[in-house]
């Protein structure tokens, strides 16, 4: 499933580009598939990377409250911008997304934190996406 590792990784820097810009995630997302219709060299924004994006504003609230809620000792604002938009891409995908194994969710969190963060983050990023794994019926039935 390369064509899905690849467009989480461009999820996560569509997110992460508009958090470190203090952009709209959706002007983001519209900047990128543009650049990838005029520049041959920018592969195009898939599918899956638009519906990743587009689901994670749609619930965004409701996951950065996750987050903050489950992040032990870490508010939002203090953890790693790296981190807090794998954990937002993770903690969408985790919920929200049915066609995906948690256990593929949680390890691509985890890759994706080995190759852009700190030593320290694959373990925080896998218990606290582990952590919301095991609530996800509750969290989901809070949602209807």
């Amino acid at each position: 499933m390369a064509a899905r590792n690849t467009a989480r990784k461009r999820a996560f820097q569509i997110l992460f580009e508009a958090d470190q810009r203090d952009a709209d995630v959706q002007t983001v997302l519209a900047d990128w598939i543009r650049h990838s219709k005029s520049d041959t060299r920018q592969p195009p924004v898939s599918e899956y990377t638009m519906e990743l994006v587009e689901g994670y504003v749609k619930h965004a609230p409701r996951i950065d409250e996750l987050i903050s809620q489950y992040a032990v000792g870490w508010t939002l604002d203090r953890m790693p911008a790296v981190d807090r938009n794998i954990l937002r891409l993770g903690a969408y995908e985790l919920v929200w997304v049915d066609g995906t194994p948690d256990a593929v969710v949680l390890d691509e969190a985890v890759q994706l934190a080995k190759e852009f963060s700190t030593d320290e983050s694959p373990s925080f990023i896998n218990g606290l996406l582990g952590r919301l794994k095991d609530l996800k019926p509750s969290l989901r039935r809070d949602e209807a």
